[in-house]
């Protein structure tokens, strides 16, 4: 991966450089970087196995005012087959309000390519592919970008190692990811990941132009299948705009049955 081969580099100057302040800058700076690495491959791990899941989705936006409006959806996950490098595939399908009822956004994440989105949109009856360029737009309105809901394959990141710090009582540690992606609304995003479960509950998102963005937070966590944990509430902030939209899952199940052929494009017509 490309840290291995940035280790590599920083190690090859060591070994020929003069000036030992900065090669042992460099060398840190690697550590950091494996070190980060290390971390998020160690949380991707730890939901291995999980085959699919379902649950159920309340989205509230709110305003700068605090003026609120409630969407109700169901989510499905089928996972990926790393092998292949494939990520997981996800459905998230709009059963309010009325006028978007129907409405259905398919997901394919992948290891090493870009991700592929299609939305359905009942109105006009037409399932519309999400340009790469585009992902980085807000999803029907919510201060989540249609890239919010891609699987967060490691491979789609660098890393680095900032810090240890505690979040809400959680000891945590600090990592540093840059997506990959040119196309990708982000520059850089800090991921709060508690050491002890290597959950995920905070992540700072700053924009291209390196200025701070959006928050989320992440909290009340349930353990299911007494291995995979899954967070009630997903709260996203939007430092530019003041705006914010909160996500409240229920009635999560694992392993019902989901297949591929429930994330065909054509499923999404079909979606109910």
């Amino acid at each position: 991966m490309q840290i291995t081969r940035k280790i590599g580099f920083f190690i090859f100057a060591y070994m020929t450089c003069n000036g030992g302040i900065a090669v042992a800058a460099q060398l840190d700076l690697s550590q950091n970087q494996q070190r980060g690495l290390d971390i998020a491959l160690a949380a991707d791990h730890r939901n291995d196995g999980f085959t699919d899941t379902s649950a159920n989705l309340t989205m509230i936006l709110r305003n700068k005012r605090g003026d609120a409006s409630t969407r109700l959806l169901r989510v499905k996950t089928l996972e990926g087959i790393p092998e292949n490098e494939e990520g997981d595939k996800s459905l998230m399908i709009f059963d309010s309000p009325r006028d978007q009822k129907g409405t259905a956004l398919l997901t394919y994440s992948y290891k090493l390519k870009p991700d592929d989105q299609w939305i359905y949109l009942p109105a006009i009856k037409r399932v519309k592919r999400i340009a790469s360029r585009n992902k980085s737009g807000p999803f029907v309105g919510s201060e989540f970008a249609y890239e919010d809901f891609n699987a967060p394959e490691v491979e789609k990141y660098t890393y680095k190692y900032l810090r240890d710090e505690i979040f809400e009582k959680v000891d945590c540690y600090v990592v540093e990811r840059y997506p990959t992606d040119k196309y990708s609304g982000y520059k850089r995003q800090q991921v709060w990941l508690g050491k002890q479960e290597y959950r995920v509950w905070k992540v700072v998102s700053y924009d291209r132009k390196n200025s701070l963005l959006k928050t989320l937070t992440v909290s009340g966590y349930t353990l299911y299948v007494e291995k995979y944990w899954r967070a009630r509430s997903q709260v996203m902030v939007n430092h530019q705009t003041g705006k914010s939209t909160e996500l409240e899952f229920t009635d999560f199940e694992f392993r019902t049955g989901l297949k591929k052929a429930d994330f065909g494009i054509n499923s999404l017509k079909r979606a109910r």
